[in-house]
Formats: C-alpha cells, sequence, structure tokens
C-alpha cells in the first residue's frame, strides 16, 4: 500500500482502538463486524485469485470462508452467548496441541528430525507444555465465567487494533531496510552457543509464569463460586401444603447475628405468588426476651434487594440483616418489639422471586405476619408497622396498599418507605445513568422476563449484554462472585444503555406502570429520601409523592440533606430517631401530624 494510506489506516485503527477500550459492548459490536468482513473479505480472495493454479479444495476454502463470514455477521449481532463457550473451546484445543507438540518434539502432525528449533529443545518443550496447561485452564474459566471473558475479549479487541495502527504508522514513517549478508552466526546445541542460546529459557519462565496465573485465577474463581450461600433442605415445600395462604408450615430456632436479648428462629410459610398461585416463603421471627405486660408490637420488614437468584434470600446470607439493609434492629429489640422479615417467595423457596412487582412482594410480607402469629412459642400483638428500604419500601408501600383486601384481620399501624423504588418506571429510565444501575436492571429485567410471557431478555437487552445481564442476575450482592457482576457494571459505565429499547415503552413499560404503588393507604405513611441518592433519585420521589397527594393520598414525606442510597439507613443517619420516634406514636395511637400540604 501506499505510505500515506498506511498512515491513514494506523491513525484510524490507533483512535478506534482507545475509544472501544473502555466500552466493551460497543467493542464487541466492532468485533462482529471486523470477524464477518475479514472472513468474506479472505473468502473472496481465495475465490478471485491464482484462477490457472486454484484446486477444488482452494475453491472450497474459499466458500468456506465466506459462509462463516456471513454467519458471523448475521449470528453474532443477534447473539454473544456462544461466543465465550468459542473462546473457551479454542483456547483448550489450543493448550492441548500445545501439550501435545511438546511431548512429540515436532509440529503436530509432523515427525520429528534433526533440526534444532526452540521447541526442540527441553526446555522449549516444557514450556510449550506449560503454555499449553495455562490455556487449557484459561479457556476452562472462559466458559464457566462468560460475561468476564466477553469483556476480556472486548479489552483485547481494542489492544490489538492499537497495537495494529502502531505497527502500519511505524511502516508507514520507517525507510525500507537496506540487504546486508545474511548472520552466518549458528545455534550448536552441543556448545549452547548462538543469539538464540536463550530463547527457549525465557519461554520456559514465561510458560510458568503463565500457568501460576491461569491456576491463581481458577483459584479464586472456585472460592468465589464456593462462597456463594446454599439453599438447604429448609426451604423445600412440603408434600402436603394448605391452600390457605399465611399458614406456618415449619419452623427452627435461628441464631445468626440475631442481638442480644432477642430469641430467633427461621419460619416456613404459604403465601402466593405475584400471578395469584399458591407458593411458599421463609422468614425470620426475632422476640425481644423478658417482654412486658403484653405481647409485643410487630416491626415487618421488607428488606431491601440481595439478588434474584434463589440462593439470595437474607436468612441464607452470612449477615441477613445487614444484607437488607435493616436499619436500628438493636432499638428494636430493646424497644421490645418482635420482628418479622420476610425473605420474599423466589429467595430460599421454588419459584422467579418478584423483584419490584408489588403483589408478590406484599403477599409475602403479610403471610409472613400472619404465619408469626400462628408461632406457639411466641405471642404477638396484632399491632403492627411495616417498615421497607429500597425494594423493601416499594414492598412497604403495595403492603399498604393491599392489606385491606388481602389480610384485612391485620392491624396495620402505619407504613415507612425509606428511599423506596416507589416509581419503578422512572427508576428502569433512570438506571444506565447510575455507578452501579446496570446491575439492578439485569435484576428487573430478569424478574419481569420470569413473571411476564409478553416479556423477553431478547427484545429488552440488546445483543452484546444479554450474555451479561444474564449472568448478573444470577449472584447476590452479598457472595464474592459479586466481584464478576461490579467489573461487568464498571465497564460499562462510559458504555451505551443495556436496554434494546427505552425500558417505559412496550410491553415492560405496561408492567412497570401496573407495579406503581398508588394506594389507597388506609394507615399513616412516612417515606424518607435521602437528598445525596444517586440510585433512588431525589426528583423522581418528589414527582412520585406530588402524585399521591394531588390524588387524594396523605402522607408525610422527609428528606435528610447529604444522605445516599445506603446512608440513609446507617446507625448515625437522622431518620433512626424519626423512625422510631415515629413507629412509637403509632403503636401507642398517637394521632398523625404532617403529611401532604
Amino acid at each position: 500500500m501506499p505510505r500515506w494510506l498506511l498512515l491513514v489506516l494506523g491513525v484510524v485503527a490507533v483512535v478506534v482502538g482507545v475509544l472501544l477500550a473502555t466500552r466493551p459492548l460497543t467493542s464487541l459490536s466492532a468485533l462482529t463486524l471486523t470477524l464477518g468482513a475479514a472472513f468474506v473479505v479472505t473468502g473472496a480472495v481465495a475465490l478471485l485469485t491464482d484462477r490457472e493454479e486454484r484446486t477444488r479444495w482452494d475453491v472450497a476454502r474459499g466458500v468456506g470462508w465466506l459462509v462463516l463470514g456471513l454467519l458471523v455477521l448475521v449470528w453474532l449481532r443477534t447473539s454473544f452467548d456462544l461466543l465465550a463457550l468459542a473462546v473457551g473451546v479454542v483456547l483448550v484445543v489450543s493448550g492441548a496441541s500445545r501439550i501435545w507438540t511438546a511431548v512429540r518434539g515436532a509440529p503436530l502432525g509432523g515427525t520429528a528430525d534433526t533440526s534444532v528449533t526452540a521447541l526442540q529443545t527441553s526446555p522449549g518443550r516444557v514450556a510449550s507444555g506449560l503454555l499449553g496447561a495455562a490455556e487449557i485452564v484459561i479457556g476452562v474459566l472462559a466458559v464457566r465465567w462468560p460475561d468476564l471473558t466477553l469483556l476480556a475479549v472486548a479489552v483485547v479487541f481494542a489492544v490489538r487494533l492499537v497495537m495494529l495502527g502502531i505497527r502500519l504508522v511505524r511502516r508507514a514513517t520507517t525507510r525500507p531496510a537496506v540487504a546486508r549478508p545474511a548472520d552466518r552466526t549458528t545455534y550448536s546445541p552441543a556448545s549452547g552457543t548462538g543469539p538464540g542460546r536463550a530463547r527457549p529459557w525465557l519461554q520456559l519462565v514465561g510458560g510458568a509464569l503463565a500457568l501460576v496465573l491461569a491456576l491463581g485465577a481458577a483459584f479464586l474463581g472456585v472460592q468465589a463460586r464456593s462462597g456463594a450461600p446454599a439453599v438447604d433442605a429448609f426451604y423445600a415445600t412440603p408434600d402436603e401444603v394448605p391452600d390457605e395462604p399465611g399458614v406456618l408450615l415449619r419452623s427452627e430456632p435461628f441464631t445468626r447475628d440475631v442481638p442480644e436479648g432477642a430469641t430467633g428462629w427461621r419460619i416456613l410459610y404459604t403465601t402466593t405468588a405475584a400471578d395469584g398461585a399458591p407458593a411458599t416463603a421463609s422468614a425470620i421471627v426475632l422476640v425481644p426476651e423478658g417482654v412486658g405486660a403484653g405481647p409485643p408490637p410487630v416491626i415487618a420488614w421488607a428488606h431491601g434487594t440481595t439478588g434474584f437468584a434463589t440462593q439470595c434470600a437474607p436468612s441464607l446470607l452470612q449477615h441477613p440483616f445487614e444484607a437488607g439493609a435493616m436499619p436500628a434492629l438493636e432499638q428494636v429489640v430493646d424497644r421490645g418489639w418482635a420482628l418479622v422479615a420476610t425473605d420474599y417467595t423466589g429467595l430460599g423457596t421454588p419459584g422467579p422471586h418478584p423483584y419490584l412487582i408489588g403483589p408478590g412482594e406484599a403477599h409475602s410480607v403479610l403471610d409472613g405476619i400472619r404465619a408469626a402469629q400462628q408461632f406457639s412459642e411466641v405471642d404477638l400483638s396484632p399491632d403492627t408497622v411495616v417498615w421497607g428500604h429500597s425494594q423493601g419500601g416499594h414492598a412497604a408501600l403495595w403492603t399498604g396498599q393491599l392489606a385491606a383486601d388481602y389480610a384485612p384481620e391485620l392491624t396495620l399501624r402505619g407504613v415507612v418507605a425509606m428511599a423506596p423504588a416507589a416509581d419503578v418506571v422512572a427508576l428502569a429510565e433512570s438506571l444506565p445513568g447510575s455507578s452501579v444501575g446496570g446491575l439492578f436492571a439485569s435484576y428487573v429485567i430478569a424478574a419481569y422476563a420470569a413473571h411476564y410471557p409478553e416479556i423477553t431478555l431478547d427484545e429488552q437487552v440488546i445483543a452484546p449484554a444479554r450474555t451479561l445481564v444474564r449472568e448478573m442476575s444470577t449472584r447476590c450482592l452479598a457472595e464474592p462472585s459479586i466481584l464478576a457482576s461490579v467489573v461487568s457494571v464498571f465497564s460499562l459505565a462510559r458504555d451505551r444503555s443495556v436496554y434494546a429499547r427505552p425500558p417505559a415503552e412496550g410491553a415492560l413499560g405496561e408492567r412497570l406502570r401496573e407495579n406503581v404503588p398508588t394506594g389507597p393507604f388506609p394507615m399513616p405513611v412516612l417515606l424518607a429520601q435521602g437528598e445525596a441518592d444517586d440510585l433512588i433519585l431525589p426528583t423522581d420521589q418528589r414527582q412520585y409523592v406530588d402524585r399521591l397527594c394531588s390524588a387524594g393520598q396523605s402522607l408525610a414525606y422527609r428528606t435528610y440533606p447529604g444522605r445516599d442510597h445506603l446512608s440513609l439507613v446507617e446507625p448515625e443517619s437522622e431518620l433512626i430517631e424519626d423512625l422510631l420516634e415515629w413507629t412509637a406514636d403509632r403503636f401507642e395511637g398517637n394521632p398523625v401530624t404532617g403529611g401532604c400540604g
């Protein structure tokens, strides 16, 4: 090519590679076009050149490249699910061929001869075997962690583009080398002299380091997977289950992170799934020791996001109350209040978790209260105040909205929604702009696709992001493997949205609007919001409250300057004192002050 064209192509490759380095979704799309175009061009060249000497095999190979290129352009533009598998298979095959070559001492398919190469020296053969073993290990990891594999492929592609560009620029700006007599110095295996004598040993060190790094990555992967919570037999549905919701099925003592002065159990009970079908759910029940006169009133806790997968139930996690952002746990016990903390359906128990799907969440909360009141070990007051944070705030509002019809026998004195994901439509639209929004978007999409047949992952998520979204939805926030999701989330921060279409449109938009709690709320409601929250945006929350007030609802809305999504419920937050006082007033029957306007 002319030097000016090499220079232009080189600069373009460098610029494009740098731009793609931090945009994995765009990079994967560019990789699709590059691979497809490269295969098509390769096939066309094979078919259009050397016509006189072309054999049938050459024709077949050219047609094969053309077909492969077209398949890549069609297939990868709609699905990247098999790309990680393909990478893993290629690495395993490559590693196996390296090991075979090292054992044979000659290239695969060839025979050993007397020529001396780095491979045929003992250090070189060992190095090849070590590198082959490393490739096999990395290939297995590529299949086991497909989302990280796709991110790695995107980064490698971007880096290779930069390297290609630099090489083209150098060729365009460097004078051609003057031909010189060949260097007659040769390598003698007998004497160990010559310019290439150190290469096998360098390869040996490189192969050993590659294997050590691969084994280290495999160890971390195993540790991350083994650190995931496991669902035990307690959560299994009994053979005979009553049709009636809110029936206690089993219980057992629970001690993990239970504060001093309280006794804990975990319970399994019947409830109703989001679609109205019978289901089961689990919960933690805490009762203060040495309760005074009369049974203790109840705090029904609706926990914040812990994940979408079955193993993400708070009662399964190492720190069950911290995982769901439970505030003021010790003060609850000190004040002589009992706690009923549902896991929701689908967390621990079979079936999909109704993440931000109001009826499914509310049924679990209400039936947990019912089941706890049947527990023979304790005697609970019917007076209940519902607390919820984030996802749990959404659940708490829906609990207040459905209680009168679904569980009219219960006595709900009030509802407290802390940074609630109330307007799920606005939340879904704002998630791409949040630093961790992609993770929560994966939970929303997975839950709505599992509950509503008209919503599918393929329609809602762009092709390069589907594997990432699917993998993120399988991990709990409290398990070690969530680091893989964090890597995915931060890698997407500067890229385009994972949504294939705006979430407020189409079937997803309709279902999201169905799950916005709009009342009526026959009990007092306190809604608390941190003004520095970058996940549940204060402007969206204010608009939601204004709509409720305009519709005739009455609720107390309190904001807390400088508090973000999690610091709002931390022990030093100004909310804690307000929360405890407002709840105590509800239990004591004091009149409600404040509210809309």
